[in-house]
């Protein structure tokens, strides 16, 4: 089959196959070289016991130890394939599950960000490197010691088959007793997790309002069903591992009873006889590991379902070819937005164009779409239909990689990241100490990160640490003007600033207005609209007026008079 045709997951697995086939390879020897200690207590029963030869033992035991250490080595170097094999996989996947990870977020809405992919990855690696993985490659070989057996003695060889199908048979058993719980308790702790991690990031909230044990209570019946799911597959799986361990102790005794008797008749030797016990168990133990792995067998699999679900649901990024810079011409075509989840749209029929450089500032109630509308400019939302287009491509199509740079962005809710207050504002990337000074001096955050104990290089963690809100609503917009980006979208950015901040951001709005910047601000407050050329006004999800400031608030004022008719709330089309 053509790997264009597999899951990723699948064609990585593919392109590790190599390395499969030498575990597989490596297996063949050293089941092989198992059989060496029942041969050498063979020889010694049969051979040096009955010869007193001393000088037959030493080579037989010379020959033991050559053969047990090359096994070992064998050994060590199939762990280290499954090893590389195991990095190897991650190498491959990880930026795509990475990525994967981060759309499926985006593509809800934040209802489904979780890193619990990456722990999948991570927790399928261990299992690879493990040893339960080898019983999978050790039963296969199962039919030579069972042929060695029969060579012993078909009494043997029957015997052996005997206990092998009653293994095999609890294994199976194993698998049906416990596998459809364990995937349920799975599916109950991810549940939980999630749950737990929604309420820690509201753990302000919680604790004012004394939430905390009520949501206590809700995480402990889920944890409940939890114990309860693992406790019932653990008895099963316990309880079938004992008896799997018990039987194969058993059966090792019982084959010894069988030899004695085999060899009192003369049908065998002595050496056979012990032979023949370390043999079957030799044999039967990659079916008792099997047994004792399953737990850890079935959550692998699990794990790899989710992983292979979530690849096939979350498509690759097809490759694009690069863009000219863009100079910031923003034009909406018809455009409909539906938020991710939903059915029902936001916005509906909108359309507009913006020169590059323009100034926009984007008003309404709450709820008319604003801040999906800034989603779609950015191409963070796609459009249901019709298009946001940027400098005449689909802004959705452009390389994301590529684009960022030239985009500015200070949403609602402020996230910084876990490290400097430089690397905040250069956005992760290389510091241009030049660079993150200005964007700096241009958000009116300057003086402020000067006053830190450590300046600019002061580690804030992902809430900002010990800052305000109004002080991280401003490394925010530090942040959405590095480097100066030709298109800049700023949702509410003075909803935590006072006066003093609020002047800041008027002059910055100038100075990127006269960098040719194109800017959209949505914004409650009328302070900052002054230095914007442009008005939207958006109602219920649809464009209700769009021209020039001054036009605009000449028709909402006269719209607002007691004596005003609805029809003269008629639309301002300006794509000018």
């Amino acid at each position: 089959m053509n790997s264009k045709t597999l899951s990723d997951l699948k064609s990585a697995l593919l392109v590790c196959k190599s390395g499969f086939f030498a575990v597989g390879f490596f297996s063949l020897f050293v089941n092989f070289l198992m059989l060496v200690p029942s041969f050498y207590m063979l020889q010694v029963y049969d051979r040096v016991i009955a010869t007193s030869s001393h000088s037959t033992l030493v080579m037989l035991t010379l020959i033991l130890v050559l053969l047990l250490v090359t096994m070992g080595i064998l050994e060590w170097v199939r762990s280290r394939i499954m090893v590389r094999i195991s990095t190897r996989l991650d190498l491959i996947l990880g930026q795509r599950l990475y990525d994967a990870s981060f759309k499926q977020a985006l593509a809800t809405g934040g209802m489904q960000a979780s890193a619990q992919p990456l722990n999948d990855m991570t927790a399928l690696r261990q299992f690879i490197t493990g040893n339960g993985l080898f019983a999978f490659f050790d039963a296969p070989w199962l039919p030579i010691y069972l042929a060695v057996m029969f060579l012993f003695h078909p009494w043997f060889g029957w015997f052996a088959v005997g206990c092998a199908l009653i293994l095999v048979a609890l294994a199976y058993l194993n698998e049906r007793l416990t596998n459809a719980t364990l995937l349920e308790a799975n599916k109950q702790n991810l549940a939980a997790t999630a749950f737990t991690q929604k309420n820690l990031r509201n753990a302000e909230v919680v604790e004012s309002m004394g939430m905390l044990d009520m949501l206590f209570q809700r995480w402990k019946a889920i944890n409940h069903k939890v114990l309860s799911l693992q406790g019932l597959a653990s008895d099963r799986g316990g309880s079938i591992a004992a008896f799997s361990k018990t039987f194969r102790l058993l059966v090792q005794s019982l084959i010894l009873g069988l030899g004695a008797y085999l060899a009192i008749e003369q049908e065998i030797t002595p050496g056979l006889m012990i032979a023949g016990s370390i043999l079957l168990g030799r044999a039967l133990a990659p079916i008792d590991q099997m047994i004792g792995a399953w737990k850890g067998f079935s959550g692998a699999r699990g794990q790899y379902a989710r992983i292979d679900e979530l690849l096939k649901k979350v498509a690759a990024e097809p490759e694009r070819m690069s863009l000219p810079d863009p100079l910031g011409e923003v034009t909406a075509e018809n455009l409909v937005v539906v938020p991710p989840g939903s059915q029902k749209p936001v916005l509906a029929g909108l359309n507009f164009h913006v020169a590059p450089g323009g100034t926009v500032g984007i008003i309404g109630p709450s709820a008319s779409g604003k801040s999906s509308l800034a989603r779609a400019i950015l191409g963070i939302w796609p459009a249901a239909q019709g298009k946001v287009r940027l400098d005449g491509a689909d802004v959705y199509s452009w390389k994301r990689d590529e684009l960022g740079r030239h985009i500015g962005y200070l949403p609602q809710d402020i996230e910084l990241f876990e490290g400097s207050i430089s690397e905040n504002i250069a956005r992760f990337g290389e510091v241009d100490p030049v660079a993150v000074v200005d964007a700096a001096r241009l958000a009116g955050v300057h003086e402020l990160i000067l006053k830190l104990p450590e300046g600019y290089d002061t580690i804030i963690g992902a809430t900002g640490g010990g800052l305000s809100g109004g002080q991280r609503q401003r490394i925010g917009l530090a942040r959405a003007v590095y480097k100066l980006p030709r298109l800049i979208v700023l949702d509410e950015p003075n909803s935590n600033l006072d006066d003093v901040g609020e002047r800041a951001l008027s002059e910055a709005l100038v100075k990127l207005k006269d960098a040719g910047c194109t800017l959209f601000v949505i914004t409650h407050r009328t302070s900052v609209l002054n230095v914007l050329d442009k008005l939207m006004v958006l109602r219920e999800g649809a464009l209700m007026m769009f021209g020039p400031r001054d036009q605009v608030l000449a028709e909402l004022t006269k719209a607002a008079q007691p004596k005003a008719a609805p029809a003269a709330i008629a639309p301002i089309q300006d794509g000018n």
